[in-house]
């Protein structure tokens, strides 16, 4: 029995040759051969279609009316327009990204964060202050934790108003004899000397180095941020340039590093090693916060720091940047920052 051509062997609908959807697509598009334009969608799924190729009967504002198998195609061709004021090009500076990116909602947030997004303190100090009574809100004292309010609201602490302010990042490469105190009663040069010029804004150093200390130091008004960063939880990755009075013995080295005991408790570094070939040089790596640390390891073990250098702190360095000058830290360091993505 001969078989129908149209089916396999399996009595299935044989596929079509290649050549047959040639010819129905040149059939379907056989108008263009007259030399009608294509179409196509714009990628944005407007109802408006655009041609794909120009052609001499367009012209802006107008009915075009292009040739048709049967009929016309009424297209009118429109064209985006600017103002006179618009520039496509325009950039802004790392301080107004800075600005204009941080949330800006008009919603509800708990009071805690409010008073620390304002710079007041952190968030874990402004429950302690809401429960002592010392916060009001719309003229009523608030002492619930919890409690939201909006950007429109009055909120007081200690009877003075508190306003969110942007929030301002920079990093001082901090000199000797100066202090990381705010306010110094013996008139000293404090770090908030150096940077005063730089911004309207209340701003303070995040943790503490001793005056003859030198090196990496962030300042800021983000009260969360500070809480995260000096909190003793975190224990974020500190690197110190040592210069010492005499060599290091390597038996010093090793008690560094296994860890002795101090009047506080023991301590140990996760790292220590000599720079340049010279013993009385130290680069020592460490993740505890504790007061003085590293001149207390050193001088338990019978040296005398005589100077002391931080060169990294949570992922920042002093690189480019000379002693006493400061900068804005960039937008991708506050988002490191703010994530934690760092050591």
């Amino acid at each position: 029995m001969r078989q129908d051509r149209n089916k396999n062997e399996g009595g299935r609908p044989q596929r079509k040759p290649a050549r047959y959807a040639e010819d129905r697509k040149r059939e379907v598009n056989s108008f263009e051969r007259k030399g009608a334009p294509r179409f196509r969608k714009r990628t944005d799924n407007s109802e408006q279609d655009f041609f794909e190729e120009e052609h001499p009967w367009q012209k802006k504002g107008r009915i075009a009316k292009a040739p048709k198998k049967d009929g016309f195609y009424e297209k009118k061709i429109t064209r985006k327009t600017y103002s006179d004021d618009y520039d496509p090009n325009a950039k802004y500076s790392k301080k107004k990204q800075m600005e204009y990116k941080k949330n800006a909602s008009n919603g509800e947030m708990r009071l805690n964060r409010f008073l620390s997004n304002a710079g007041v303190c952190s968030r874990r100090e402004a429950d302690d202050f809401i429960q002592a009574g010392v916060v009001s809100v719309n003229g009523k004292v608030v002492s619930e934790l919890g409690t939201k309010v909006k950007m429109t609201d009055v909120v007081k602490f200690h009877d003075q108003t508190v306003k969110v302010e942007r929030k301002v990042y920079i990093l001082l490469n901090k000199p000797k004899d100066c202090v990381t105190t705010l306010d110094d009663p013996q008139g000293r040069m404090s770090v908030i000397d150096l940077v005063k010029d730089a911004c309207n804004e209340r701003i303070y150093p995040v943790g503490r180095l001793d005056k003859n200390t030198t090196g990496v130091l962030l300042l800021t008004n983000d009260g969360e941020m500070t809480a995260q960063l000096t909190h003793p939880k975190y224990n974020k990755k500190k690197i110190y340039h040592v210069f010492l009075d005499k060599p290091v013995s390597e038996e010093d080295l090793q008690k560094i590093l296994t860890g002795i005991n101090l009047e506080d408790g023991e301590i140990h570094a996760d790292a220590a090693e000599i720079v340049d070939d010279d013993p009385c040089q130290i680069g020592i790596e460490i993740h505890s916060g504790r007061n003085r640390i590293v001149r207390r390891i050193f001088e338990h073990l019978g040296y005398d720091v005589q100077k002391l250098d931080r060169v990294y702190f949570a992922g920042l360095t002093k690189k480019n940047l000379p002693r006493g000058r400061y900068r804005f830290l960039t937008d991708k360091e506050v988002k490191m920052l703010q994530m934690g993505a760092y050591e």
